[in-house]
């Protein structure tokens, strides 16, 4: 069964929440499944490896992955409106499957959450896209057919799927906010099949 890619990083676990709502739009399309990974930590200074497992949630990506994919949803937390270090060190290493082209013409969306309102979601989506279109990927968004999307007061744009944590850090997504994932893994899911039937 072809599978979508979710890999995402989370430290306040609001991202791993999106991926999870993400994973079920993937799951509401037939012949469609949902394969969560996660990028492990990065530190200035490596002391040590990171564990083969994580302690919890999703197994740490491998390339393998990638390759087998039939699209990809990639997710991280908002720093300074750009994506988390962890996802860019990851970004940075696939220099190889760029120049295989392991990801080109594979539909890839992209997922975010904030602290604010204001926090730089938009910016941090369409910075995650940039090397998803140098991998040569086929961008996937969000359309305003998804009624959400002019209703929310919190996350959720046509750029990908996102959440407001706000001041208390709430990991819960809005109801709005999970529509709106449940939809990006659906469409990047439907376009991975119409593509693989051709």
């Amino acid at each position: 069964m072809p599978e979508i890619l979710v890999l995402y990083y989370s430290r306040g676990g609001s991202v791993a929440r999106l991926a999870r709502q993400i994973a079920r739009g993937v799951g509401e399309v037939d012949g469609m499944s949902a394969r969560l990974r996660t990028v492990p930590p990065v530190a200035a200074v490596t002391q040590q490896a990171a564990p083969p497992v994580p302690e919890e949630g999703a197994p740490y990506v491998d390339r393998h992955d990638l390759a087998e994919c039939a699209g990809l949803v990639l997710g991280s937390p908002t720093r300074f409106g750009n994506m988390a270090a962890p996802v860019k060190h990851f970004i940075d290493g696939l220099g190889a499957e760029w120049a295989s082209g392991t990801l080109v013409g594979k539909p890839a969306g992209v997922f975010t959450s904030t602290a604010t309102q204001h926090g730089g979601q938009e910016s941090t989506l369409l910075s995650m896209q940039v090397p998803l279109l140098h991998h040569g990927c086929v961008i996937v968004g969000i359309p305003f057919t998804e009624p959400q999307l002019s209703s929310t007061r919190t996350g959720g744009t046509p750029y990908g799927a996102s959440h407001v944590a706000g001041g208390d850090d709430d990991p819960h997504p809005s109801e709005e906010e999970a529509a709106l994932a449940r939809a990006l893994g659906r469409r990047v899911a439907d376009i991975a099949r119409r593509l693989e039937t051709r």
